[in-house]
């Protein structure tokens, strides 16, 4: 597996940062690659899955808890003045609904999970990699990129979409308390207007790009960590830089997915 090495120095030229760009966008197209070559085929360490998707997904469930009743809490105080000045308070449980599930609350989630998860990745495979672990791994007949990307990625792609459910619902309920503070509105009417408001196809897109999101997190980190170089140095970099890079990536893909399910609207809204 061959891939181009991003050269950092402390005062780039034009032509560097070019070479750079290209040779990220390139090493994580051959990442892409690499991955799906191995993700099925056997031996499946579903072990390891099971560990990352715990110290990746289950530890991030404190931050998203307090993001996402925020998300709710904010959204609520903002929109009730302006839905007011416009008559329209009893469509506030509607307009939140519909902005928390189908925008704010994957997104937010991806890139709180991104700021997380990326640099954590990055941190961990970088230290293997100038410590030279990777390296030995090679040599005793272990598949490093098996046993350390592919298992990562996967767990990523999987518990993302199961953190952002969890931050939608509890963005409703911080909601409902702003709600409470600000208009005296009655939890029946709050839940009604919600559920008529929301169909099935509003959950469809926003949970399926989820499932993109976890796997650029985990692809970015996984790469940043799998070519550290420099020293401890070149760890912390990759740290950084994959948070960047992963938190960039989530936002011009969520652009182009939000094209493709404005296309695809009258199909998933059936």
């Amino acid at each position: 597996m061959k891939i181009p090495v991003v050269k950092y120095l402390r005062r780039p030229t034009i032509e560097q940062n070019i070479y750079n760009f290209f040779a990220t966008i390139t090493g994580l197209t051959i990442f892409s690659f690499e991955f799906f070559k191995n993700v099925f085929i056997p031996p499946y360490d579903v072990g390891e899955i099971k560990r990352h998707m715990d110290e990746l997904g289950v530890k991030t469930f404190p931050i998203v808890s307090i993001t996402g009743i925020v998300i709710g809490l904010v959204m609520a105080m903002q929109l009730q003045p302006v839905m007011e000045r416009f008559g329209a308070s009893d469509f506030l449980p509607a307009t939140l609904s519909l902005s928390i599930v189908r925008e704010l609350g994957p997104v937010i989630t991806a890139l709180i999970f991104a700021g997380r998860v990326s640099s954590g990745i990055g941190a961990e495979l970088g230290s293997m990699r100038v410590t030279e672990q990777i390296d030995a791994m090679e040599v005793s007949a272990v598949h490093p990129f098996k046993y350390l990307v592919v298992t990562r990625i996967f767990a990523t792609t999987m518990i993302l979409p199961i953190l952002t459910i969890y931050v939608i619902f509890l963005s409703l309920f911080g909601g409902y308390i702003a709600v409470i503070i600000v208009d005296n509105m009655s939890p029946a009417y709050y839940v009604n207007s919600i559920l008529s408001s929301m169909k099935f196809g509003d959950f469809i897109p926003a949970i399926a790009k989820t499932f993109v999101f976890g796997y650029i997190v985990g692809l970015v980190g996984c790469y940043k960590g799998f070519t550290t170089d420099g020293g401890t140095e070149g760890v912390g970099r990759s740290a950084t830089t994959a948070v960047v890079i992963a938190s960039l990536l989530i936002l011009l893909f969520d652009t182009v997915l939000v094209k493709i399910t404005l296309i695809l609207w009258p199909t998933l809204d059936a």
